[in-house]
């Protein structure tokens, strides 16, 4: 009997120890509403930035050739190798170019000796056919003068004839010595006027004539060898196969005593500044202008070091028809960390956009089309938008009006229509 009687003791005792539970239970506080932070989408404008993927690509390609059929004497340059503009490449033999230019030489010197030799012969023609003018004028002078004598004493004599105090032969006599007379005044005459046509003909030195067009015809072959031995100079400088461009070799296609032909026998790089080229799409390109400012970073290089440049060109679809776009970004690159074919993330500054705008962490997914706002009461609505652009931290959106309050953390795990309370 004791022992049953400690039974039930002992259930009386956990039934009035169940009931009091139960009694604490049913007056207990409501949950409370979780805390969210918020904010509120205000009108205004961002600095957006597109991100685009592309590849680092040389300023400057040079393809060297040579014009000259000789060979190599000396390569001095390896794939590899920095550079400098005016740089000594290759040297080419030039010893038959020499010899050549020699030539050309002796014979402008000849030539110069053949026009000195012009100009003395020139001069002395000239003046020999001024001393035959001058003795010319005084033979039909002398002739002239004769004549003037002998017609003067036929006429005397032919009236002495009329008086009867000369005869008749005397008479002929002095006619036919005055024919002779006027025949020796047209030779005369004739001399002179083809002395005069002689000095004519010869002109002057510095003036135009046979003798000017002589010594003229001489120097033209002169400055014909002169030009021939520049040209042959010309050659001989090309021979030192020089880099037009600071940059790196990256291809060697010359040895000692080969013959350049008409392949590329150096190809030299220009590598800072470089070239980011990154592909875009049509919505992309449509934002960004030249000059925009840019980032471009590359995993390979320094644990993704940062290197800021400006975009120079945007350029028209790779292919007709296709929606890829090229930017192309230019970069200093002094220490040329960068080097051509390395794959970079690039980040290109576009142009300013304005509408409403709301944190980047209140998007509720990676889609950027929906964010969560907090509606009078303190309930939640799920809104759907559309992203217009972004600068990494603020984004502005299409389909909220301005004034609506946000959710900031759109990644919560929250359902339409629950309750939540947030700082006003």
């Amino acid at each position: 009997m004791e022992r049953s009687g400690r039974h039930i003791g002992f259930f009386a005792a956990a039934a009035i120890f169940a009931l009091t539970a139960c009694a604490g239970h049913s007056a207990a506080s409501p949950t409370p509403a979780p805390y969210v932070q918020t904010a509120v989408a205000s009108y205004g404008s961002i600095d957006p930035a597109r991100h685009l993927a592309g590849v680092v690509a040389p300023y400057e390609n040079v393809a060297i050739q040579s014009s000259l059929s000789e060979p190599a004497d000396v390569v001095s340059v390896r794939e590899g190798d920095r550079v400098r503009a005016g740089q000594v490449l290759a040297t080419l033999d030039t010893a038959d170019l020499q010899a050549q230019l020699e030539s050309d030489l002796a014979t402008a010197n000849s030539n110069h000796a053949n026009t000195v030799h012009t100009v003395y012969q020139g001069g002395l023609s000239i003046a020999q056919g001024v001393d035959t003018v001058q003795s010319d004028e005084a033979a039909l002078q002398q002739a002239q003068q004769t004549l003037k004598n002998d017609t003067l004493n036929l006429v005397r004599d032919q009236r002495l004839l009329a008086q009867g105090y000369v005869s008749q032969q005397s008479v002929d006599a002095q006619t036919t010595l005055v024919r002779n007379d006027q025949q020796a005044v047209n030779t005369a005459d004739s001399n002179l006027s083809s002395a005069r046509s002689n000095v004519q003909a010869n002109g002057s030195l510095s003036g135009q004539g046979l003798q000017a067009s002589a010594v003229q015809q001489s120097a033209a072959q002169e400055k014909v060898a002169l030009a021939q031995a520049d040209q042959v100079r010309v050659q001989i400088a090309k021979a030192a196969i020089l880099s037009p461009i600071d940059g790196v070799v990256v291809n060697r296609n010359l040895n000692p005593g080969e013959y350049p032909g008409t392949r590329e026998i150096f190809t030299v790089q220009r590598v800072n500044p470089i070239y980011a080229v990154l592909h875009a799409s049509s919505e992309q390109v449509a934002a960004i202008e030249n000059g925009a400012a840019a980032t471009v970073a590359s995993a390979d290089v320094n644990g993704n070091e940062h290197f800021n440049g400006r975009v120079v060109g945007v350029l028209n679809e790779i292919n007709p028809g296709s929606t890829d776009f090229e930017v192309k970004v230019v970069l200093p690159n002094p220490g040329q960390r960068l080097r051509p074919g390395m794959v970079v993330q690039g980040t290109i500054a576009a142009l300013p956009v304005r509408g409403v705008r709301v944190p980047v962490t209140a998007f509720t997914d990676d889609n950027h089309d929906a964010v969560m706002t907090v509606q009078p009461g303190g309930t939640v609505k799920t809104v759907s938008v559309a992203e217009v652009g972004t600068d990494g931290s603020t984004s502005v959106v299409s389909g909220l009006p301005a004034g609506t309050r946000v959710i900031g953390n759109g990644q919560i795990s929250l359902g339409d229509g629950e309750k939540v309370s947030y700082q006003q």
